[in-house]
């Protein structure tokens, strides 16, 4: 069975990491930058390592310069995702690399960025909505003007706030600050942990952030007392089984906890992360998840609701997607 058709709700997306590798190909030649060696002979994205990664991320996003890329960027992306069957997504946009932290061309950037997630809406469907979010390997300090962009332009679009990055960087409660500002602002939190670290790092984000969701979050199956605490509390897992697998996390999705999580109660969700990144989308995961554990549309239709009801979105945009969502697929 191909879950392609069904309706799914997405929430940890990296807006400039689902850019297709041909759009930043693309863009590149229009601005004289050679990054071939991001690339595989056959054009896809190319790294040795999550640490290598990050470099290449950070290398094809250096084509986008202007807020008119990032709204180009969006269209593409958000095209992939509906074609994906996705009906909302939240994707992590950082100022860092939306105008430097420099708050007027933030607001460019963003505008662009919200132009072009309404066209998008209005022609697959799709409704998006923004996780701002600093580099935790920037460091704190620029995390604080990030969140400075966030509380500047917190509002209906803006509904977010986050932090990515390099895990192994610095300490969490370090960023405690730019957390304690966004959610002044009435942004709701989440945070990027136990992928790389271990459940000592959900734990960071839980006590020092006070995040409603952790992206990733996985290896929280390696305690047991954070598993109930997680069940608990009610706590959503932003977890991204293609993403894990192709990195090295775990050695094939049959040896993934998103399973284990589950079966000790902890509220899961599923998205794709960096979808080219990782040779995946939102429709394989729900049929490499179908393949790996039996899953069948009740569990989907289960995954969706966990994720829906945990979106930084308001009632009314909330109604509308549960309303898509409820659309039989063939």
């Amino acid at each position: 069975m191909s879950f392609a058709d069904m309706p799914k709700v997405e929430l940890h997306l990296h807006l400039e990491g689902a850019a297709p590798p041909g759009f930043i190909r693309g863009l590149a030649q229009e601005r004289k930058l050679d990054i071939s060696n991001i690339f595989t002979p056959d054009g896809t994205y190319e790294y040795r390592d999550f640490w290598h990664f990050l470099d290449v991320y950070e290398a094809a996003s250096s084509c986008l310069q202007s807020p008119e890329d990032y709204a180009r960027v969006t269209t593409a992306v958000l095209a992939e995702s509906a074609a994906s069957g996705v009906v909302y997504s939240e994707a992590f946009l950082s100022p860092d690399f939306c105008g430097g932290r420099d708050m007027a061309a933030w607001k460019e950037y963003l505008t662009a960025i919200c132009e072009a997630a309404d066209k998008a809406e209005a022609e697959h469907g799709i409704i998006m909505r923004g996780i701002v979010t600093p580099i935790r390997h920037f460091g704190p300090e620029k995390a604080r003007e990030v969140a400075l962009c966030a509380q500047e332009t917190a509002g209906d679009w803006v509904t977010g706030f986050g932090i990515a990055g390099d895990e192994r960087a610095g300490n969490l409660a370090d960023f405690t600050y730019a957390f304690d500002m966004a959610r002044e602002a009435g942004l709701r939190l989440t945070a990027h942990a136990g992928e790389w670290c271990g459940p000592d790092e959900v734990i960071a984000a839980l006590n020092h952030l006070k995040v409603e969701r952790i992206g990733h979050g996985v290896r929280a199956i390696e305690d047991p007392n954070l598993l109930k605490r997680l069940a608990s509390e009610g706590v959503v897992l932003e977890v991204c089984p293609g993403s894990n697998v192709t990195l090295g996390v775990y050695s094939d999705l049959k040896a993934h906890p998103v399973k284990a999580l589950r079966d000790a109660g902890v509220k899961v969700s599923v998205s794709t992360d960096d979808p080219p990144f990782f040779y995946t989308s939102m429709t394989d995961e729900f049929n490499n998840l179908s393949d790996a554990f039996g899953w069948g549309e009740e569990d989907f239709n289960e995954l969706n609701a966990i994720a829906l009801a945990a979106a930084f979105c308001d009632d009314q945009t909330r109604a509308r997607v549960k309303e898509k969502l409820e659309k039989k697929h063939v």
